[in-house]
């Protein structure tokens, strides 16, 4: 009887490929599609991750869990979905363990999504580089006031970077026409 890594028995191919089954069907609405050859790819990728960072799936795969959070971003196209959500499980299992898995799955995945579509605008190196990083700075302070929000509506308490006011900029047009 051949032996075989408990870690790769938790984190089961033909299990994640059936969830990526069904989630194509529900993607496909907004333009996405995995092929099985990708979808075999991303899983493959997913066991480097958790390997890298040392860390086991038990229930739902996670891959499945961002597919279906980014699904109908208006940054996900089809042209790099593969290589979207390839860098999204990525940088998934490196946050959890930066926050030292002081946050769930479910408020790592909102607050990832709303900096992705509102602060990041798809900028997959912004969201881990910044906005990730200034937030798990907060979390292994000891900041946890993202357990009542699940993770949404955070990042403005961390946010270091000086963002376009589109009132100010109103302001200095008018008064700039007005001269």
């Amino acid at each position: 009887m051949e032996s075989k890594n408990w870690m790769e028995l938790f984190n089961g191919e033909a299990k994640s490929l059936k969830e990526i089954r069904t989630a194509n069907e529900y993607t496909e609405k907004f333009g996405l599609v995995l092929s099985e050859e990708d979808a075999k790819a991303l899983i493959s990728e997913k066991k480097e991750c958790l390997k890298e960072q040392r860390r086991v799936e038990f229930k739902e795969s996670i891959l499945s869990k961002i597919i279906y959070k980014f699904c109908d971003s208006p940054y996900v196209q089809q042209s790099d979905y593969k290589e979207t959500l390839g860098r999204l499980q990525e940088i998934f299992f490196l946050y959890k363990n930066e926050m030292m898995d002081e946050i769930t799955d479910d408020e790592l995945l909102n607050f990832m999504r709303e900096q992705f579509d509102e602060v990041c605008f798809g900028d997959l190196d912004y969201l881990e580089s910044t906005c990730l990083d200034l937030f798990a700075q907060a979390i292994r302070a000891g900041y946890g006031g993202f357990r009542s929000s699940e993770g949404c509506g955070e990042f403005s308490q961390f946010d270091i970077t000086p963002r376009w006011d589109r009132e100010l900029y109103l302001e200095t047009l008018r008064e700039l026409c007005w001269r």
